[in-house]
């Protein structure tokens, strides 16, 4: 009996019989990951992050509109650890509610842009190819072309007021009420403006992987046999492209984070009362004469949600340079 290692398999020989088993891609890419330190430490503080975000009602120690107009622009205490804002509030609780916010918004842009409409539109570039490549890929250069900020500020100010009206109607015909002063309507708003964004890059990446694939031999016999198309593409072709869509994926979480704090910033972005990162820096920097007593007096309201920002992007960034480092192989 002997063992011998080729590629991601393991062929194993016992009485003149060989018996191949597998590895997957995926499944060595997770290996390899849980080998580096600082990768595995990135995805920990991430996981924590998140995680604040999403338990925000059950760990938020008071309301984030509850003001106290008799304890304003406070420094830090046993009370409020990061002290409080010009109208009483807590900032720790606005801070938890706002990783909330770009929690939401990361999940919502990264799904519905670069996993669902990136994705699929470049299995169909690369596969089939003609005009449903020429199509696709017209269309996404057309919005490349535009400033990708610019086009999403005129998105954000264009689509705001019809979203709002639109779910002002449903409120007053069913009788339900909060639908625009929960939020929805605000990462409505953000996840659509983000599209133009994250859709074409991830498309284009996608349609480049799925030429390379389908070129192969497994895949040409798959085509022979009388494999469907959907079978051939999400069987044999979209599991050996997904170590790129991975890293791609975790770049694009950073940078929609960023982008949903600096629309919040502008005022096109989440709306008050609803808590947002953005939004909390803009409070510290934008009311002229007095920001400059404030950052000189309470630092700390301006730099507790940059940190925040700061974390998120970071990480992201180091996570994506460490899945570079695994599934590309000219990395290495």
């Amino acid at each position: 009996m002997y063992f011998s290692t080729q590629g991601l398999g393991i062929v194993m020989t016992i009485n003149n019989e060989q018996k191949i088993t597998s590895i997957s891609p995926f499944r060595h890419g997770l290996n390899s990951l849980l080998k580096k330190r600082v990768a595995v430490s990135v995805i920990v503080i991430l996981v924590i992050v998140y995680l604040v975000g999403l338990i925000a009602p059950l760990i938020a120690p008071y309301s984030y509109s509850e003001t106290d107009l008799m304890n304003t622009q406070s420094g830090p205490t046993l009370d409020h650890i990061f002290g409080t804002d010009r109208l009483g509030r807590d900032i720790f609780t606005r801070i938890i509610w706002g990783i909330q916010t770009t929690v939401i918004i990361t999940i919502v842009g990264l799904v519905t842009g670069s996993l669902i409409l990136g994705v699929s539109l470049g299995l169909v570039a690369g596969y089939f190819r003609g005009k449903a490549d020429a199509i696709i890929t017209r269309a996404g250069e057309v919005l490349a072309a535009f400033p990708d900020i610019l086009l999403i500020i005129i998105l954000a100010a264009t689509l705001r007021p019809r979203i709002v009206d639109f779910a002002r109607n449903i409120e007053d015909m069913s009788g339900i009420n909060g639908i625009v002063s929960s939020g929805i309507v605000d990462f409505a708003v953000i996840g659509i403006a983000l599209l133009p964004l994250s859709w074409f890059g991830m498309m284009r990446l996608v349609r480049g992987q799925v030429l390379s694939v389908g070129q192969r031999e497994y895949v040409q016999a798959a085509r022979i046999a009388g494999a469907s198309n959907a079978r051939i593409l999400f069987r044999h072709i979209l599991p050996n492209v997904i170590g790129p869509i991975i890293v791609s994926a975790s770049f694009g979480l950073g940078a929609v984070a960023g982008t949903e704090v600096f629309l919040s910033f502008l005022g096109l972005g989440v709306q008050p009362p609803h808590p947002s990162l953005g939004i909390m820096i803009a409070d510290v920097t934008g009311r002229g004469a007095s920001s400059v007593s404030v950052l000189k007096n309470h630092p700390e309201q301006i730099l507790a949600p940059i940190a925040v920002v700061w974390i998120l992007i970071f990480c992201w960034n180091l996570l994506g340079d460490a899945l570079t480092d695994i599934f590309n192989p000219r990395s290495k």
